[in-house]
C-alpha cells in the first residue's frame, strides 16, 4: 500500500504527499532543507522571513501535482505519447528535489563564484540524489532517474512539461513569490495562482516541433502578476540594502575563511545555516593562539570580526548609494565577471579613504534574466505563437520593459563597517563605466582613482 501523508502548509493548506515522495520527505538529505532558510539573510529586515527550503520544495511538489492533475482532467495529457506519460511520477519527484542541493543560507555561497564552491546547488543536488536513500527511491523509476531529474532541474530535459519545473513559468516562481511574501509580511508577491493553473495547456511551435508547455490566452493577466511580483519583490526584498548589507558580510566571511584555511571548498557542501557558522566559529576559535587571541588584523582576526558582526546583525553602513536613474543606462560587464577587480577596487577605495583593509565592500548585483520570457502562447482562434523578450504586441508587453525593470531595480551601493561621511560616487562610477582592460591597468599602476 502507497505510502500518503498529509502536511499542513500555511500558504497552500493541505499538502498530500505519496508514494515515493512521501519516503524521500524522510531522508536526511531532504530534512537538512528544514535548515536553509529560504531567503538567506533577508530575516535581518523581514523577520517573520524565517521559513525554509522544506517548506518551499513542498510548496512545489503540490503546484506541480496541481497543474499536472489539472492537464490531465482538461484532457491536454493526451497529446503525450506513452513515454511521456510514465514519467509524470518523475517530474513529480523533480519538483520535490529541485533544491535538495541548496547550500548554506540559500544563493548567497554561490555569490563567491564558481572557482570558490564545489559546484552550484544543481550539482550538489546530484551529489545528495546519488547517496542513500534517495538512490535506493529513485532507483524504482530506472537507473537514471537521478539524470533526468537532473536535466529537469537544470531547464534540460526533453519531457513536455519540463516548463513546470524550469522555464518562464515555472511553478517554482510562484510558490516562493507567494511563499516569501507571506512569511516577509508585504503584498508584494500575489499571483493569480487559480487563474494561471487552469490556463496551462501544451502545444507545439509548429509542424515537427516538440510538444511544450503553453499558456492560453485567458491567462495573460496572471502572467503579468506573475512578471510584476517578481521585480517588486527583488526591488523591494531580495535586493533591499541591509539584506544585501548582510549578504555581502556573510560572503566576505566565508571568503576570508577559504583564503586563510579556516574552510576547505569541500566544506560547504552539506552544512545548514547554523551549521556553517559553528563550523567557521570553532576553526577561528582552533586557530587562536592559547588565552593571547589573535591579531585582529590577521586573515583569522577578520573572520572573528565579521562573524560576529553577523550573528550580532551590526551590519555596514551605505557609503555609496545609486538607484537606476542615477546610473547610466548600461555599465561595464566586468564587476560582474572578474572579482579580483572588484577586490582590488575595494583595497583602493579603502586605501584613499583612510579606512582599513577589508572595511568597504563594492555591490551591484544582477539578475539579468529576471523577467525573461520564452513560452508558447495558444490563442483563442488556435493559433500558436512563442512570446519572448519582445513580448506581443497588443496582449502582453511587459517583456519590452524587462531591461528597464531590471535596471530599476539594481542600486550600485558602497558598503564599509568603519564610520565614515558619504562619498562622491563619480570617480568610481568612472571606473565601473570604464572598459575591463582600463580598470585593470589604472588599479595596477597604483594611480589614484579618477576625479
Amino acid at each position: 500500500m502507497a505510502r500518503i501523508r498529509t502536511i499542513r502548509d500555511p500558504l497552500w493548506g493541505n499538502v498530500r504527499v505519496e508514494g515515493d515522495a512521501a519516503e524521500i520527505l524522510d531522508a536526511p538529505q531532504f530534512q537538512r532543507l528544514r535548515r536553509v532558510k529560504q531567503l538567506g539573510f533577508a530575516h535581518l529586515v523581514y523577520p517573520g522571513g524565517v521559513h525554509n527550503r522544506f517548506l518551499h520544495a513542498l510548496g512545489v511538489y503540490h503546484l506541480v501535482s496541481r497543474a499536472i492533475s489539472r492537464l490531465e482532467r482538461d484532457g491536454h495529457l493526451e497529446a503525450l505519447d506513452a513515454e511521456a506519460m510514465d514519467e509524470l511520477p518523475v517530474v513529480r519527484l523533480g519538483a520535490l528535489l529541485h533544491d535538495v542541493g541548496h547550500y548554506a543560507f540559500s544563493h548567497a555561497v554561490e555569490e563567491l563564484g564558481p572557482s570558490a564552491i564545489p559546484g552550484d546547488h544543481e550539482e550538489i543536488a546530484a551529489r545528495f540524489m546519488a547517496a542513500d536513500p534517495i538512490r535506493r527511491v529513485l532507483e524504482r523509476h530506472g537507473p537514471d532517474a537521478s539524470a533526468r531529474i537532473g536535466a529537469l532541474i537544470r531547464g534540460k530535459s526533453r519531457h513536455p512539461l519540463q516548463g513546470l519545473i524550469s522555464g518562464s513559468l515555472d511553478l517554482d516562481k510562484i510558490d516562493y513569490l507567494r511563499r516569501d511574501s507571506l512569511f516577509c509580511g508585504v503584498p508584494y508577491g500575489a499571483v493569480d495562482v487559480d487563474r494561471l493553473l487552469p490556463a496551462l495547456t501544451v502545444a507545439r511551435e509548429g509542424a515537427g516541433h516538440p510538444l511544450e508547455l503553453a499558456v492560453s490566452e485567458k491567462g495573460l493577466s496572471a502572467l503579468e502578476t506573475l512578471l510584476f511580483s517578481k521585480y517588486q519583490m527583488f526591488r523591494n526584498v531580495y535586493w533591499h540594502h541591509a539584506v544585501r548589507a548582510a549578504t555581502l558580510t556573510f560572503v566576505r566571511l566565508v571568503q576570508t575563511a577559504l583564503d586563510s584555511g579556516l574552510l576547505a571548498s569541500e566544506d560547504l557542501a552539506g552544512p545548514s545555516d547554523e551549521e556553517l557558522l559553528v563550523l567557521i566559529g570553532r576553526r577561528i576559535e582552533r586557530s587562536s593562539p592559547g588565552d593571547l587571541g589573535y591579531d585582529g588584523a590577521s586573515a583569522v582576526g577578520r573572520a572573528a570580526k565579521l562573524l560576529g558582526a553577523l550573528v550580532d546583525r551590526r551590519l555596514p553602513k551605505r557609503l555609496v548609494e545609486l538607484t537606476g536613474d542615477q546610473l547610466p543606462d548600461a555599465l561595464s560587464s566586468w564587476p560582474a565577471r572578474r572579482p579580483d577587480l572588484v577586490a582590488a577596487l575595494e583595497r583602493r577605495m579603502a586605501r584613499e579613504w583612510g579606512l582599513s583593509e577589508g572595511a568597504v565592500m563594492l555591490d551591484y548585483p544582477s539578475y539579468p534574466g529576471m523577467l525573461e520570457l520564452n513560452l508558447l502562447l495558444v490563442r483563442n482562434d488556435g493559433e500558436v505563437r512563442r512570446l519572448t523578450a519582445l513580448g506581443e504586441r497588443g496582449l502582453i508587453d511587459i517583456p519590452r520593459l524587462g531591461r528597464s525593470l531590471h535596471h530599476s531595480a539594481r542600486v550600485l551601493r558602497i558598503f564599509s563597517f568603519e564610520p565614515s561621511a558619504p562619498r562622491d560616487p563619480k570617480p568610481v562610477l568612472a571606473l565601473i563605466e570604464a572598459a575591463e582592460a582600463e580598470v585593470e591597468t589604472r588599479l595596477e599602476s597604483g594611480a589614484d582613482l579618477p576625479t
